[in-house]
């Protein structure tokens, strides 16, 4: 017996070594954790449950069967932060620069379908030069399994995934399927194809980290939700991140309680829409002014920033936020913001997380560009996430509402539950500059007559009352009784039971 608990303390040994000191000490001078310091910062001290540590891959092509190390370079299991069950697995580059082989894929995979089981979010801590060369297509066939998974789970679990390091190739893809992607400054990259092999094919020089850096992903393609300066802080804010989220798509999200009061009022907002309709203002000063403890956890802040998404509470309740910045192109709706907004709206829906929505849009950006890019199906992504969604839904037009983006911003025509609005709000279909220069063309020689036209029309369109007469908009509020009125209308949505009907699956507008 004595030989045997020995032997287990070797592989114990061995397994937590992975490749070694030296490649240890790699890892360290690159600002990097290893595979286990990662999961150990990121669950609760002595929650993790580890599985599969002495399995080891199988390959004897291209002397691999010479090396073998316990794990395969991917640590597995279960553990908690703050309490809540979560599984995670953590790709180590010590071992064979953290490559997916056939072993490696499998333990991945056992990770997501014991998740799947017992309904709890799964946590990838990526950091893997990619397929394993040696294993040829048993690698590929990895990465496929993994993927399949992360299809299945995806509205079933949360999945996020946390790039630690270099994630190429076919691996992109698995995070690509996940609701989120976190990733670190200057040690962390994402491509399809490498930098070398850009230069071949189409003779850009462009390093890793242009090509797929942080930064590039976090402000230019939009694949990243957020970048973190290193290991440690991006750890540290996935923590509080997954406090918002449930833990499966049966439950709800977590409450977590507040002395903020529910009717508390803030009469600066009675000041925060400028006199001048032409005037930009922050729209996140009303989100943080509306929301508990001021707390806002924004997701894309550096991509699409004429749309604002995140996470926030009212009342302890976890909601989703969607809204137009008038900061940034006037809070245009255009296909980046229409398909960031429309992700995020469809992970609410599919976990039972309420959404408000804050609307000052001006109408979809014109011009060449975004139709020749497709802004028609790409806004009407946003348009059916919206539709589709059966969570409360609660809807606040601050200033403009015009257009088709009226609609499409959870307008009571696609089933927006509570659908408020400040006096200074205008809903029409343009503004009416532009509605007079259409309507009454023939008097465009006419400056005073086109100013009494523009006046009529403001004076008609320039408030909610029209649409209030309709009963498109439940009711005109102050600015300053907004957190109050938002909280009562989620209140009284908490026993909200709405379906869609039957169907495989609909068909948006990809």
């Amino acid at each position: 017996m004595h030989e045997i608990i020995d032997q287990l303390d070797e592989k114990r040994r061995r397994a937590a070594l992975g490749g070694g000191q030296k490649r240890i000490d790699s890892q360290h001078a690159k600002g990097k954790l290893t595979a286990r310091e990662r999961i150990d910062l990121l669950l609760d001290d002595g929650s993790f449950e580890e599985w599969d540590m002495f399995k080891e891959h199988r390959c004897v092509d291209f002397g691999m069967d010479q090396s073998h190390i316990p794990g395969d370079g991917v640590v597995i299991g279960y553990g908690t932060i703050n309490g809540r069950m979560v599984f995670v697995y953590s790709q180590d580059f010590t071992v064979f620069g953290g490559a997916l082989s056939e072993t490696h894929a499998e333990k991945i995979c056992k990770v997501m379908d014991h998740a799947m089981k017992v309904g709890a979010p799964v946590i990838g801590l990526n950091d893997s030069g990619g397929a394993r060369i040696q294993e040829g297509v048993a690698a590929l066939g990895g990465y496929a399994d993994v993927f399949q998974r992360n299809v299945m789970a995806s509205g079933v679990i949360p999945q996020i995934s946390l790039i630690m390091g270099p994630c190429a190739g076919g691996a992109v893809y698995s995070p690509a399927i996940t609701d989120f992607i976190f990733m670190v400054k200057d040690t962390s990259y994402m491509f399809v194809t490498g930098p070398e092999v850009v230069k071949t094919v189409t003779h850009e020089d462009v390093t890793a980290e242009e090509l797929g850096g942080a930064l590039t992903h976090t402000t230019k393609s939009g694949v990243a939700d957020l970048a973190f300066d290193h290991d440690v802080q991006a750890l540290m804010m996935l923590r509080r991140f997954f406090d918002f989220l449930p833990l499966n798509n049966r439950e709800k999200p977590p409450v977590k309680p507040t002395k903020d009061p529910a009717d508390r009022l803030d009469h600066s907002l009675d000041t925060l829409v400028p006199d001048n309709p032409n005037k930009p203002y922050d729209i996140k000063e009303l989100i943080q002014k509306m929301v508990d403890d001021t707390e806002f956890f924004e997701l894309q802040p550096n991509y699409a920033k004429n749309i604002v998404i995140g996470f926030a509470r009212m009342e302890g309740q976890t909601v989703g936020i969607v809204a137009n910045q008038p900061m940034v192109l006037a809070g245009c709706l255009d296909i980046k913001s229409a398909i960031k907004a429309g992700r995020f709206v469809r992970f609410c829906d599919a976990f039972n997380i309420p959404i408000i929505t804050l609307v000052d849009v001006p109408g979809f950006m014109p011009g060449t560009s975004q139709e020749y890019s497709g802004i028609i199906k790409h806004g009407a992504k946003l348009l059916y996430a919206y539709a589709e969604c059966t969570v409360p839904k609660v809807t606040l037009i601050t200033r403009k509402a015009y257009g088709g983006a009226y609609d499409v911003m959870a307008s009571k025509h696609l089933r927006g539950d509570v659908n408020f609005a400040w006096p200074s709000a205008e809903i029409a279909v343009m503004g009416p500059k532009g509605a007079v220069e259409i309507i009454f063309r023939d008097e465009k020689g006419d400056p005073v007559k086109v100013a009494e036209r523009e006046a009529e029309y403001k004076a008609k369109f320039a408030n909610p009352f029209v649409a209030g007469a309709r009963g498109f908009i439940d009711d005109v509020i102050m600015p300053n009784e907004t957190r109050k009125r938002v909280c009562r209308s989620l209140a009284m949505l908490r026993g909200k039971t709405i379906q869609n009907p039957w169907r495989k699956h609909g068909n948006i507008p990809l």
